[in-house]
């Protein structure tokens, strides 16, 4: 399927994911172009806290995305080393890094979009730690581990960014949480330069995925122009000597 095609396609899943989620009143009005901020997804953290592998990461990174707040402020409240990318990555240093013992901040106000500006401070993948796991939002995802975000690619790039700075790799755990509704069971497409997830987690289950998918570092044939010229951290590495983005 050429790429047009699954693009096509990729959208129609989201589309019939968001038309569910607002008939079953699971999210507030206005879900669609958005990571569903589904209601129950407090309960969706807790049920991830309770895995091991949330037990035994020290080092969590997370989408500033609504859904996944009560992750964020899970991690913090757990004592776990927290980042956050910058909306859009939008920043030449386009993480937030939030330090769980840092005084007179509760994690809940840490955690937000606007907190993390306040409370964190900025870091470029040259200062980070390694990242034991990696708490994503999709739109939709299936059993396999195949996901869907909005479709802006920005889950992509950090995961690519993160990959090609080594401070992932093949045995880092991907997670997500989700409401029932966005898990489905339909194939859904996917491009060379889309990750797989190892756990779906909603308010209910946990789902083991046993078909890991995982790309290494940046596609820079997959990104438009406008795209290199909107992140100001992949202007700069494509300024690098040497570096083709054709």
């Amino acid at each position: 399927m050429a790429e047009p095609a699954i693009d096509r396609a990729k959208q129609a899943v989201r589309e019939r994911v968001w038309r569910a989620l607002e008939a079953a009143r699971a999210v507030p009005p206005g879900v669609h172009g958005h990571i569903p901020a589904f209601y129950d997804a407090a309960a969706a953290a807790e049920r991830l806290a309770a895995l091991e592998v949330w037990q035994a990461a020290r080092v969590v990174k997370a989408v500033p995305d609504r859904p996944q707040q009560p992750v964020r402020e899970r991690a913090l409240a757990d004592g776990k080393l927290l980042y956050m990318a910058v909306p859009k990555l939008a920043d030449r240093l386009p993480f937030y890094c939030l330090d769980p013992a840092a005084p007179g901040v509760s994690p809940a106000e840490a955690a937000s979009r606007e907190g993390a500006a306040r409370a964190g401070h900025l870091v470029g993948v040259a200062d980070m730690r390694p990242i034991d796991l990696i708490v994503t939002g999709c739109v939709a995802v299936g059993r396999n581990g195949a996901r869907l975000g909005k479709g802006a690619g920005y889950s992509d790039i950090e995961v690519a960014l993160l990959n090609e700075a080594g401070l992932i790799d093949e045995h880092t755990v991907i997670a997500t949480t989700v409401h029932p509704l966005q898990l489905v069971d339909e194939p859904i497409p996917e491009t060379g330069h889309d990750f797989r997830v190892d756990i779906v987690v909603t308010p209910h289950d946990v789902i083991i995925c046993d078909t890991p998918r995982r790309r290494g570092g940046l596609d820079w044939a997959s990104l438009r122009p406008e795209k290199i010229a909107a992140i100001p951290v992949l202007a700069q590495l494509a300024q690098r000597p040497g570096k083709s983005t054709t």
